[in-house]
């Protein structure tokens, strides 16, 4: 179930204009139009993104007389982070044993430069 909702989460985060209208929504509950209004689309379109959202879960959408409403949910934006998070951790574990191993390297010395080759003897025979 919650591999099904990360799915949906994602598939929602993937499009610019979605996350546009998420960042849209931390400052407070929006109407379709004026989610759509900066990415100058129609209304339809909008409504298209949006239910995008509402099936993962990000946003809820209320009907207050003509208007559709919009809200953010915070919390399936916290477990997408979580799951995250454990790959944050992958990788600054791997990151700092990297970094140590380069501070700590204990490879030998580069070789020294070659000596320059005699140059050949021309051939003299005349």
């Amino acid at each position: 179930m919650v591999d099904q909702h990360l799915d949906r989460t994602f598939t929602a985060l993937a499009n610019p204009t979605r996350r546009g209208m998420l960042a849209d929504l931390m400052l407070g509950e929006k109407s379709i139009g004026e989610l759509a209004a900066p990415h100058r689309m129609s209304l339809a379109g909008a409504s298209k993104h949006v239910a995008v959202l509402a099936e993962a879960g990000l946003i809820d959408r209320c009907k207050v007389g003509r208007q559709h409403l919009c809200r953010i949910r915070p919390e399936r934006l916290k477990d997408a982070s979580d799951w995250l998070g454990q790959w944050r951790q992958f990788w600054t574990t791997r990151l700092d044993a990297l970094e140590r191993a380069l501070k700590d390297d204990t490879a030998p010395p580069a070789r020294p430069p070659r000596k320059p080759r005699k140059p050949r003897k021309e051939n003299t025979r005349g």
